[in-house]
């Protein structure tokens, strides 16, 4: 009787072990796909300042923002000034209904609050690109940044 209870543990410890395994994998896999998809955002500080934006208490964030070669991101708008600058490779932007700009490593670039950024992206095929970003943000905002929608 013991031997089978021990035997029956055995099968079900294996069971859910192989469980969390495969659970496991498919989770790792996941997350590298998603990576593929979405640009990488780090954040590098985030701190309330004593400047107000639009009369509000406000704060301040720093993001190291980083594109696989080729990737694009989706088009955002941001709830403050955002203040930005090429770390390494080529970027290309458009805010609004203004025409692409071209940068590369050591230019910077403004985003005025609320202006749609339709266009982000790395040109290269074969390159990353790095870029610090500084955004100014009312402080009750929990994300600044604040996806669109897509058209249908």
């Amino acid at each position: 009787m013991k031997t089978i209870l021990a035997s029956r543990r055995s099968c079900l410890v294996l069971g859910v072990v192989l469980a969390l395994g495969v659970g496991g994998i498919t989770f790792a896999q996941h997350d590298q796909h998603a990576d593929k998809e979405h640009v990488k955002v780090a954040q590098l500080f985030q701190r309330d300042i004593i400047e107000k934006l639009d009369g509000k208490e406000s704060g301040a964030m720093m993001l190291e923002v980083t594109f696989a070669p080729g990737q694009k991101d989706t088009p955002h708008r941001h709830a403050g000034p955002v203040f930005g600058y090429v770390l390494e490779g080529e970027y290309e932007h458009a805010i609004n209904d203004e025409p692409i700009k071209k940068y590369k490593a050591g230019d910077t670039f403004y985003e005025p609050t609320g202006a749609v950024h339709r266009v982000a992206q790395n040109p290269s095929a074969k390159n990353k690109t790095r870029l610090l970003a500084v955004i100014v943000h009312p402080r009750d905002i929990k994300n600044p940044t604040i996806r669109e929608e897509p058209k249908p």
